[in-house]
């Protein structure tokens, strides 16, 4: 299963930064990052990961909600 995460940081370097720190927390919700995207003409960024447990990632969404910019996620699979 991915889960695919879009948000637009107010500050892309803050962001990035706090991301980059953020691994072992992303690693424990049993997501791994596939690809990360820049919007182009601002500061959006799109994320697609390999989620491999749903349960732990819908509980780190939930704590990135509370903590971090507004985002859209969907959990998606292969068609």
């Amino acid at each position: 299963m991915n889960l695919l995460v879009h948000l637009a940081p107010a500050d892309y370097a803050t962001w990035k930064a706090d991301f980059d720190r953020d691994m072992e927390g992303r690693m424990n919700a049993g997501l791994t990052l596939m690809q990360l995207w820049r919007d182009a003409d601002g500061t959006g960024v799109t994320a697609l990961f390999e989620a491999n447990d749903r349960n732990k990632a819908e509980a780190w969404l939930e704590t990135e909600r509370r903590t971090g910019a507004s985002l859209d996620a969907r959990f998606m699979r292969t068609a």
